[in-house]
């Protein structure tokens, strides 16, 4: 009788220790929390502004003459300073222009005139010399800059980059004469830095020649001069300045930049030559 109890015993406390593993597992399964992992964090792309257009530096020089006659001094950092532009010029919008015209020194005007017998056309654009002018010398860039070649933005009222589409009133008798340049461009090159890309005088010249047989014809809507590179500034830390003599004279607003590259195109955007420094 004892062993039968005892053997009752033993089968009693194997069927319970036999519960009692399940449980523990299952217990352990609850408690166990789990862990928790954290994404990768990816880096943002920062996309660069957009390269400044002519429609950009129209508006910004609007508002630097405002500014100006307002009488007001800008006393944070100038956002244009630093940025890249690519600015197209229009010319040539109504023909060529006389060939007398063109001979003489540069005018910071881009110009287009027929060669002999039609069989050529000469694309011509010589810098000014703005180093010495008064307006200029006022702005401080003396000791600074050791020559500034200038480039006229014709038509500063209009944000395109293509020719007007206004013509020449029939009724007029004679063409009316241009309206003074207001806007311009001043490629500035420092004291003792680098003489590349200095045009000294010399114009941007291409010449265009008929193919074969075919009569040579400008194309529609003239042809662009496109102006690349970045913002530069003046000794104030501003990249635009402008003069005015009188209080009912529209401001002449400079825009300084540094050039990176310069370019004929015609009127559809074919890249007709192109120069960089070096």
């Amino acid at each position: 009788m004892a062993s039968a109890a005892a053997l009752s015993l033993a089968a009693l406390v194997l069927a319970n220790c036999g519960r009692d593993a399940p449980d523990s597992v299952a217990n352990n399964a609850q408690t166990e929390a789990p862990v928790a992992t954290k994404a990768p964090v990816m880096p943002v792309a920062l996309t660069p502004p957009q390269a400044l257009t002519r429609g950009d530096l129209v508006s910004a020089a609007g508002q630097a003459a405002s500014a100006y006659a307002e009488g007001k001094v800008p006393s944070a950092a100038d956002p244009l300073v630093g940025r890249s532009f690519a600015v197209r010029l229009p010319f040539g919008c109504d023909g060529p222009a006389p060939a007398e015209a063109v001979a003489g020194e540069g005018d910071g005007l881009a110009t287009w005139t027929w060669g002999p017998d039609r069989t050529t056309i000469q694309l011509r654009m010589a810098p000014s010399n703005w180093a010495g002018s008064a307006m200029l010398a006022k702005a401080g860039t003396s000791d600074q800059w050791e020559a500034v070649e200038g480039f006229w933005t014709p038509r500063p009222w209009l944000a395109s980059e293509r020719c007007p589409a206004v013509q020449v009133d029939p009724s007029q008798t004679g063409v009316p004469p241009a309206s003074p340049q207001t806007v311009g461009l001043a490629a500035v090159f420092e004291q003792g830095g680098s003489r590349l890309g200095r045009r000294n005088g010399r114009p941007y010249e291409h010449t265009l020649r008929a193919k074969g047989d075919a009569p040579l014809t400008p194309p529609e809507g003239g042809f662009r001069m496109l102006l690349e590179g970045r913002i530069a500034s003046f000794p104030n830390g501003r990249a635009i300045e402008c003069r005015a003599s009188g209080p009912d004279q529209r401001p002449i607003c400079i825009v300084a930049i540094q050039l990176d590259r310069v370019a004929y195109e015609d009127a559809g955007g074919s890249v007709l030559s192109e120069w960089r420094p070096g």
